[in-house]
């Protein structure tokens, strides 16, 4: 299937490790051209390293998100090498668990910056060429907006909020023909999911109690599965008419009934 993002020039935040990465791969496949925005961990620097080895078009620009100013230098450099942007992945961020007894009012509005600021600040900069272009904002959230999970106050304080956000991106952006919709994962396989798995008492019994409450397969949701829908909701030709959706790749984790698993 042809998505039509072919020479599209797609801004992916926090797209050199984990589910990003995937986003990223799927979007290169497509013959897109891929900003990658992120930190630089070493799983990023391993990232654009074999990306840079098999000279693919994917550019990576620096950057800490919850600061403003770097996310309008970041689309500002997109603008002067591509004049463009198609698509805008909005990714980047950390379950960093600050929770109502075990965090405190500073740690849940740096929480926020770290994973909710930074969505509205890259689409905020990027909005007059997605205007131009008429193109697509995509979110990912989190099962967390939905479920509750304990613990995770801020993080879930966020990705409740992106969910909002997609909606009133979508109904604002209408008349530009600016479509803005969101992907939820839920149980992913990712670098930062394994280091929580081996840090349990039991990693693997851990894992198989996870993957026992997941209806379909009883396995994780694999990276590119998310990216696959992700890149899907950026295909002007193949969603066109898709907007202000939150679709949950889980493998029925949230919505299917409990005595299923």
């Amino acid at each position: 299937m042809d998505l039509g993002l072919k020479d599209h020039v797609i801004v992916v935040t926090g797209g050199g490790a984990g589910i990003g990465e995937a986003i990223t791969r799927a979007c290169l496949a497509e013959q897109a051209r891929v900003v990658v925005v992120t930190r630089f961990s070493e799983n990023v620097k391993r990232f654009e390293a074999e990306m840079q080895a098999a000279k693919s078009r994917c550019e990576f620009v620096e950057a800490h998100l919850e600061d403003a100013e770097q996310c309008r230098r970041a689309v500002e450099l997109v603008k002067e090498c591509y004049g463009r942007i198609d698509g805008l992945v909005n990714n980047a961020g950390v379950n960093d668990r600050v929770g109502l007894g075990s965090g405190s009012p500073e740690q849940f509005t740096a929480s926020l910056r770290l994973n909710l600021l930074h969505y509205y600040a890259m689409a905020h900069y990027a909005l007059p060429l997605l205007k131009e272009s008429r193109g697509s904002i995509v979110n990912i959230s989190s099962k967390v907006a939905l479920t509750g999970q304990g613990g995770t106050s801020a993080y879930a304080a966020a990705k409740g909020a992106q969910l909002a956000l997609t909606r009133e991106w979508a109904a604002e952006l209408l008349p530009f023909g600016i479509r803005v919709n969101c992907v939820l994962p839920a149980e992913v396989m990712t670098p930062l999911y394994r280091q929580w798995v081996n840090a349990q008492a039991d990693p693997e019994g851990a894992l198989k109690k996870i993957t026992a409450s997941i209806p379909l397969g009883h396995r994780m949701t694999e990276a590119a599965e998310i990216a696959a829908m992700t890149v899907f909701l950026l295909s002007p030709t193949q969603s066109g008419h898709t907007t202000a959706q939150q679709i949950v790749v889980d493998g029925g984790y949230v919505h299917l009934d409990r005595v299923l698993t």
